[in-house]
């Protein structure tokens, strides 16, 4: 189980707990807190954090998804170099074959498609840093004879470069910007809010399972904008098709 899926399971069940839980204690209260003007008072408390409770998710939300169009960005423009790096590779000649080669097993081992298969561009896996490192040391073998060439090579070793930059800007941005403690205070202030909503609730099946319902739909929408903030793993995930058509223009 992810951390996201825990997160948003024990969200769930605290909002379940807090509006079943101020239902069924309800009629236990003492009656100076049974009072109209007491329950006209827990729903003003409740509306505020209400507001409130909107405007933070849905800053949320629009942190969650400025970082996923930023990344997919920035895995379109790394898969765009890779594929002019082998362009330029190809114009250079056949001395450059064994950079093309280690450049295509490269991409291979970041697509997963060898092993290991945990998505190493990401990570920042040792096999996937060791073959990067392969194809710049194998750039650095090149030794050109003419000016031709010479400014070929130059103009692949910048974008040699720009990959290894890339490569650690998707790393880095792998961990999500979401802190935790505006996390912690949204589920309490929701908990707050169930539980003025159980006040003076009626005891029946249909309250109940609409608290339920509720509680579910709720967490559920922060386990997504969560996990859209971590686009690399989980439910909703970057597309791998940039990096795939790089690797088909390799083959050719």
């Amino acid at each position: 189980m992810s951390r996201e899926v825990f997160l948003a399971a024990i969200i769930c069940a605290c909002l379940i707990a807090a509006s079943i839980g101020t239902m069924l204690s309800y009629s236990r209260l003492p009656s100076h807190h049974r009072q109209e003007e007491t329950n006209a008072v827990v729903r003003l408390v409740a509306n505020i954090f209400v507001v409130m409770t909107s405007l933070v998710f849905s800053l949320m939300i629009n942190s969650a998804k400025n970082t996923f169009e930023g990344i997919d960005s920035n895995v379109h423009s790394f898969a765009t170099e890779i594929i002019l790096f082998d362009q330029t590779l190809r114009t250079y000649g056949l001395e450059a074959n064994e950079t093309k080669r280690r450049l295509f097993t490269y991409v291979e081992i970041a697509l997963g498609n060898v092993p290991p298969s945990s998505d190493p561009l990401v990570k920042g896996d040792p096999a996937a840093e060791f073959a990067l490192n392969e194809v710049g040391n194998s750039l650095a073998l090149l030794t050109p004879d003419d000016p031709g060439h010479i400014a070929l090579l130059n103009n692949a070793r910048q974008q040699y470069q720009r990959i290894v930059e890339q490569r650690w800007v998707l790393v880095e941005q792998s961990e999500g910007v979401i802190p935790r403690p505006l996390i912690a205070m949204l589920a309490t202030w929701l908990i707050l809010i169930f539980a003025s909503f159980g006040y003076r609730a009626p005891k029946n099946i249909i309250v109940v399972s609409m608290f339920v319902i509720a509680a579910f739909l709720i967490s559920a929408s922060i386990y997504l904008v969560l996990d859209m903030d971590i686009p690399f793993s989980g439910l909703i995930q970057i597309s791998d098709l940039p990096l795939r058509r790089a690797l088909a223009e390799l083959q050719r």
